[in-house]
């Protein structure tokens, strides 16, 4: 009798244990928040918010299936994190973005006392950056360029420009502004010196240029929205090889975040669709990122 009563109570007490063990499986199993917690992939320590990390990998994602190859770089000017991807290190032509280096170029040069910037100069130097207006930096690089040519080309790698590359057999004046080759590391690197490095009166007139361009700049980093307060400086070309688009800016409270994008469309499609990419990047990163 005893034996049976130890038999049946051993049997009732591993019952309910199954029973107890079933529902802590079950229950588990059908908690999304669980199973979500779970799965998720771990947000890293990079120096970007959760948010901008996964921002990035939608930008590999997209640009995965745009033609050509694109090179982008941001970074927090505030805690000093940058990312970048897999073509950031590309040499492509600067196209009009190198006007951003001029402008710097000419600023220092003419506080230091080495030259004398003219009334006519600044309006030049307006316009390069309004309109990207190609005879206005025609003007200055003739004018400054020195005897031998060399003089800005000599001075761009202090403002982080320190793969510029300058192109013969373009032109018979060399080396020229319109025939340069950099990385989008050093578009990123000249943003930076540009915010961090100039005295306040230049880096403020470059800032209220950059976010008060023609409406024929209004695309690459101008792509964040208006909530992010961009300031952009574009270049677009064709050139032997193909169409290239290329935006180098800033966005944000104080300018945190640099971007630069360069868009080597390497002969598979034209400037509309390079425009198009460049444009998305920067709404990718950044629209509904900042609060109005």
């Amino acid at each position: 009798m005893r034996s049976l009563l130890r038999t049946r109570a051993a049997a009732i007490i591993a019952a309910a244990l199954v029973a107890v063990g079933g529902c802590s499986s079950d229950s588990s199993a059908d908690d999304p928040a669980r199973r979500d917690a779970a799965t998720a992939p771990v947000c890293r320590d990079t120096g970007f918010d959760c948010d901008l990390q996964k921002r990035f990998v939608e930008v590999e994602r997209y640009l995965a299936g745009r033609p050509g190859t694109s090179g982008v770089v941001v970074r927090d000017l505030r805690t000093g994190a940058v990312w970048r991807n897999g073509h950031a290190e590309d040499l492509t032509w600067t196209a009009s973005t190198i006007k951003l280096a001029m402008v710097v170029d000419l600023f220092t040069r003419d506080r230091t006392g080495e030259i004398t910037l003219s009334r006519e100069d600044r309006r030049l130097i307006g316009a390069m950056l309004h309109t990207s207006d190609d005879r206005a930096a025609d003007v200055l690089w003739y004018r400054y360029a020195g005897e031998d040519h060399l003089t800005f080309n000599e001075n761009f790698p202090k403002y982080g420009l320190t793969s510029l590359t300058p192109q013969a057999g373009f032109t018979d004046y060399y080396p020229y502004w319109g025939f340069q080759k950099c990385t989008t590391d050093d578009l990123d690197r000249l943003m930076s010196y540009v915010l961090t490095k100039l005295p306040a009166g230049e880096r403020a007139y470059i800032v209220r240029e950059m976010r008060s361009v023609d409406v024929v700049q209004r695309w690459g980093v101008w792509g964040a929205g208006p909530a992010a307060h961009p300031g952009t400086k574009d270049g677009w070309s064709e050139e032997k090889g193909g169409w290239v688009t290329n935006t180098v800016g800033f966005v944000g409270d104080g300018e945190r975040y640099t971007l630069a994008v360069m868009n080597d469309l390497r002969g598979e499609a034209g400037f509309a669709a390079g425009r198009t990419t460049v444009t998305e990047v920067a709404e990718l990163l950044f629209a509904g990122y900042f609060r109005d």
